[in-house]
Formats: C-alpha cells, sequence, structure tokens
C-alpha cells in the first residue's frame, strides 16, 4: 500500500513541475551570471579606436576613456602651426579594432620650441660638407656670406646676429647663415684693382717741380 502510494505521488505531475521550474531557474541563473561578467569585463568586445590627432590633450583622454581606452604619452615633437600638447601622433591608427582597455599612444606638441646643438663645423669643413651636417640635424640654413679666406671653407657661422660655436643651443626655427671663404688669400685680399689708363694724381698740396731748364722771360 506504501509503495504504490509513493510511486502514485512520483509519478504526480505537481513534482515534475516543480522539478521542471527548478531547472528553469538554474539555467536563467547560470544565463544571467554569464552576462553580468560579459558585461563588466567587456569579454570579446572589439572599439574601435577613435580619431584624436590635433585634438587638444584633455579633448583626446575624455575621448579615449568614454570608449573604454587608455592613453599614454610616448613621445613629444614640435609643430609650430599647432597648439601646444596638441596630439601629433597616435597608436594604435585611427579605425583600428582593439580590446577594451588597450592603450593609446600618442605624441604630443611641445609647449616650448625644440633646441638644436651647434655641431663642430667652423675651421674643419668645406661649405657643402658644412650644409650636409646641419640640414642632417634638422638646422634652417641660409645663403652663405662670404668672407676673405681659402674657397668655400667654413669659418665661422652666426645666427640672429650672434657668433655660433660647437655646443651652442639654437632654436630649431633660427635660420644660421655660415662664413665661407671667397678665395681672396693673403695679399689678394687687400689688392686694389686699379686702371692702368689712368693718369696719376699729384697729391693734394704738393708743389710741381720747378724746370731748370725753363726760359723766363724778363
Amino acid at each position: 500500500m506504501q509503495t504504490r502510494t509513493f510511486i502514485r505521488k512520483l509519478c504526480s505531475r505537481y513534482i515534475w513541475l516543480n522539478l521542471a521550474l527548478m531547472a528553469a531557474l538554474m539555467m536563467l541563473l547560470v544565463l544571467l551570471l554569464g552576462w553580468a561578467a560579459a558585461v563588466y569585463t567587456h569579454h570579446g568586445e572589439e572599439i574601435s579606436v577613435p580619431d584624436i590627432c590635433n585634438k587638444k590633450f584633455p579633448d583626446a583622454e575624455n575621448l579615449l576613456e568614454a570608449a573604454g581606452l587608455t592613453i599614454v604619452v610616448s613621445d613629444t615633437s614640435y609643430n609650430r602651426h599647432l597648439p601646444p600638447d596638441c596630439i601629433l601622433q597616435q597608436s594604435p591608427d585611427p579605425g583600428q579594432k582593439v580590446k577594451s582597455g588597450r592603450v593609446v599612444y600618442v605624441t604630443i606638441n611641445a609647449s616650448t620650441k625644440p633646441t638644436l646643438v651647434m655641431p663642430d663645423i667652423v675651421d674643419n669643413s668645406s661649405l657643402r660638407e658644412a650644409m650636409a651636417k646641419l640640414r642632417i640635424l634638422g638646422f634652417k640654413v641660409g645663403e652663405p656670406q662670404y668672407v676673405a679666406g681659402e674657397k668655400d671653407w667654413v669659418y665661422g657661422a652666426i645666427s640672429r646676429g650672434q657668433r655660433l660655436s660647437a655646443g651652442d643651443k639654437v632654436s630649431i626655427d633660427a635660420m644660421v647663415t655660415l662664413l665661407v671663404g671667397n678665395g681672396m688669400v693673403g695679399d689678394d685680399a687687400d689688392l686694389e684693382v686699379t686702371d692702368p689708363d689712368m693718369e696719376p694724381v699729384d697729391e693734394v698740396g704738393e708743389e710741381p717741380e720747378e724746370d731748370p731748364f725753363q726760359v723766363v722771360e724778363e
């Protein structure tokens, strides 16, 4: 009798309904936990990197943080046409797909004009060598100024009216002028060019010599 009652209760639809509800609740709980974990960790989410070039650093930082990314300054450079602390370059590039939390490295515009260190070119370089070295280093080089000396030999350098020596710091915007020999060396530098057809001129105040054979009229 008891066995029949137990079997009858086991086959009751209410018991199976309760079991089904419990299983459904367990599945719903698992799904909710998975969704919460995905939202919290952004698991598998890809973000398109915003374009922050030419933006001020605070604006770029806010834009990246809103997208779930981090900004780090990796270098500075200088562009006279853009304001200080402006983003010049970024890596990864705009539009690239990255995971949330990715670091975006940026190069910002310097707040002060950078300077260049003057190399040792005076009295040991030709004009061509000096100009090539200066331009490689980023100097602005103007037309040379010629002085007496060995042809195309560099005797000095000036910028904004000041003589430059090796090791001097020069603004990246400053123009450098080289003092170069014109080929007039030694006595040639002081040589005066005269016209052979011109008659010599007596010095002022000099009395003309008296002709001893001049006939004097009485």
